[in-house]
């Protein structure tokens, strides 16, 4: 290990966190129209084509077509990025998708110390491997559990959504609203998103609850949804504040003890020698 390399590290990082008490966090970065989709649950039928189409288009085994799946409330993994849940409400059985929410101010990407976890300028939050140093502080810091650590790999990776990232640097829609049959699923720019939405509830106000969830929780995010039965009853958390995460951290950031401070200085110090260290080795040979 070049002990330069891990020493300039660290000690860059550990003179941030010594920083005065004047120091501040960074305001967070002025909101651009970002993308999103609109999910309507009242037309989804539960075909999980949606889920189908994910996993081929991202090298992930074909889901399980089983119905049986339904019988149990699943979560996103680290091989299916899109799961679809089937829920008995006051008005039935209602579908829902489930995958990362791609928050406003993703509480995942201002936990990563490296920017692995990018919250890009056109909405979608993706992970970078070549910059993850294995913290998993992401999956601590989402509110929503959806980031997932590959515990069962020798070179694991964090495993989320990235609202087909590359398809929409392209110009095209994800695959999972290209594969719905229903057109449950809208793709479009959040603001126009949030427009349909609540012309849709405005249009047929008795079938629909009178919120879109994603408008304001946790500071807002690049899903919305429509629902005609409370929130809850789909298994979604109503009990998040409309304040973004990073917002709520901030003032903790700069009252912890600088001891909790360094062991992440650390951590990256470590990565980033070894790195290099890699890389040199590499080259020698």
């Amino acid at each position: 290990m070049n002990r330069r390399n891990f020493v300039s590290t660290l000690a860059g990082i550990g003179s941030t966190a010594l920083m005065t008490e004047n120091a501040r966090a960074e305001d967070p970065a002025e909101l651009r129209e970002f993308v999103g989709i609109l999910v309507d649950t009242t037309r989804c039928v539960g075909c999980r084509s949606c889920e189908m189409a994910c996993a081929e288009a991202h090298g992930f085994p074909e889901p399980d077509s089983d119905p049986s799946v339904f019988e149990k409330e699943r979560s996103p993994s680290t091989t299916q990025w899109s799961i679809v849940n089937r829920y008995s409400t006051q008005k039935g059985e209602v579908y829902v998708k489930r995958q990362c929410m791609h928050c406003n101010q993703p509480a995942c990407a201002a936990a990563c110390l490296t920017k692995a976890m990018l919250k890009t300028e056109e909405g979608p939050v993706i992970w970078r491997e070549d910059k993850c140093m294995g913290c998993r502080f992401c999956m601590i810091c989402c509110p929503f559990d959806v980031p997932k650590f590959e515990y069962e790999s020798p070179v694991p990776k964090i495993q989320k959504c990235n609202l087909c990232w590359d398809r929409v640097k392209e110009g095209k829609v994800p695959v999972c609203v290209e594969a719905c049959p229903a057109e449950a699923l809208v793709f479009s720019s959040r603001k126009e998103l949030i427009e349909m939405g609540r012309a849709q509830i405005a249009k047929d106000p008795d079938s629909y609850v009178h919120q879109i969830y994603g408008e304001n929780e946790v500071g807002g995010s690049g899903y919305l949804y429509l629902s005609s039965v409370p929130f809850e009853q789909l298994g979604f958390r109503t009990d998040l504040e409309n304040i973004p995460y990073p917002e709520l951290s901030k003032d903790y950031l700069y009252a912890v003890p600088v001891v909790l401070t360094l062991w992440p200085a650390f951590l990256l110090a470590l990565s980033n020698a070894t790195k290099k260290d890699d890389d040199r080795q590499s080259h020698d040979t």
